[in-house]
């Protein structure tokens, strides 16, 4: 029964740790709103943290108590009953489940040692690759020296890349000679904490790689587009050999300018946190991770979110990151409606990332990719998600990446 099971012994004993927190969490709010609220302070009085007093006090900390003592025992019943077993190959709704969970709390799975957060690994077919020549060779007999890096997007896993039996780095390998390298990675992290570990893996995987490589190209999805644009400054301010390889960089959908519904969602909770009688609700959206606060202005830097508070109101530290030197860049970006007939009148974007920030422009020169025409590319009709299985994005990656190969 366990076999055909999602869920592993070992996700179950993490979940339940998860609702422990969870519910202590939710106490903890109920009891500031509660605490707050029976003050009756001005509407725009300054709300407090401090716990509730008296008898109400002891209610919440009884409650705090029982959900520890609870859950302990259910952890000590689940460990007895349901021991360890080994990892049976990737599952397709757990892979789904977990990371959507990595990129919602991830940097909190990491805090807490949570047995859920997500390694970083180069994979294939769910499995991962050890970086030595020598596991390489068997892991991957074929391997040829164009190696092709697919890096997926926030709250996703390495798997969806494959998307109504369409699979860009699969079709590259069948069309081009490319091998691909898909990376798994924990989204709820910082941008910048990504793509320094990026930056390393890269170099232990061109170091290990059986075969003399002849060329490196990644492909960046979403939010995967800005972890290797972090990755490749990473790798020019230490001197890593593997950008002395790196050809060619795609970005799909990628959010260079930020994510609009992240700003508007920082802003709700500025507006909550105005009242005394709304506060405890802004705490809802301060469980958001890291790696989603990161994409309020796409920061690709340490230095941008370091020592500050992610969720205070403060204006951008955003630094001008410009493209890896003597790599050839590229954008696509999607359009949820039809191409317009007037040149002039622009769609707004995929549903999820506006056009003008998909394609790397802005109004200060300093922030604008200054990618040519040539290297954007728009495709009409599509969703954030069409992008992975879209004919047309397809095509404009093999007529990039092969442009030797011919049409077929």
């Amino acid at each position: 029964m366990l076999k055909s099971f999602p869920i592993r012994p070992a996700d179950l004993r993490a979940y339940n740790r998860l609702a422990i927190d969870a519910t202590i969490a939710a106490t903890d709010l109920v009891e500031n709103l509660h605490h707050n609220i029976s003050r009756l302070p001005g509407v725009f009085a300054a709300p407090t943290d401090e716990p509730a007093r008296g008898i109400t006090g002891f209610v919440y900390r009884s409650i705090r108590a029982i959900t520890r003592k609870v859950g302990g025992g259910i952890d000590i019943a689940l460990r007895a009953f349901l021991p360890d077993t080994p990892a049976p190959v990737s599952n397709a709704q757990r892979e789904r489940l977990v990371s959507a969970l990595n990129g919602v709390v991830g940097d909190y799975l990491l805090e807490s040692g949570d047995a859920l957060q997500i390694p970083m690994r180069f994979r294939r077919n769910g499995a991962a690759l050890e970086l030595t020549s020598e596991a390489l060779a068997r892991s991957i007999p074929a391997a040829s020296g164009k190696i092709v890096v697919l890096v997926h997007g926030l709250c996703m896993s390495d798997l969806q890349w494959r998307r109504r039996e369409h699979d860009h780095g699969e079709a590259l390998a069948l069309d081009a000679g490319f091998t691909p390298v898909y990376l798994h990675y924990n989204s709820g992290l910082h941008i910048s904490t990504n793509g320094r570990e990026l930056a390393s893996r890269l170099e232990e995987l061109i170091q290990a790689w059986p075969v003399e490589v002849e060329q490196v190209a990644i492909i960046g999805f979403s939010m995967g587009g800005l972890v290797a644009r972090s990755a490749c400054e990473v790798a020019r301010t230490s001197g890593f050999g593997w950008l002395a390889r790196l050809r060619d960089m795609v970005f799909i959908g990628t959010p260079h300018d930020g994510s609009p519904l992240e700003r508007k969602g920082h802003r709700l909770d500025l507006i909550l946190d105005a009242s005394p009688y709304t506060a405890a609700l802004a705490r809802l959206g301060k469980l958001r991770s890291a790696g989603i606060t990161d994409l309020r202005h796409a920061h690709l830097e340490d230095c941008e979110w370091c020592d500050e508070d992610r969720f205070a109101p403060r204006k951008s530290r955003r630094a001008a990151v410009p493209l890896p030197e003597g790599v050839r860049c590229y954008a696509i970006a999607g359009a949820l409606g039809k191409k317009p007939a007037k040149p002039r009148r622009r769609p707004a974007g995929d549903g999820l990332v506006p056009l003008y920030s998909a394609l790397g422009q802005h109004r200060s020169p300093q922030r604008n990719l200054g990618l040519a025409a040539s290297r954007q590319r728009i495709v009409y009709g599509t969703t954030h998600l069409g992008l992975l299985d879209s004919d047309e994005v397809y095509a404009q990656l093999r007529a990039w990446l092969a442009p030797a190969i011919p049409g077929r």
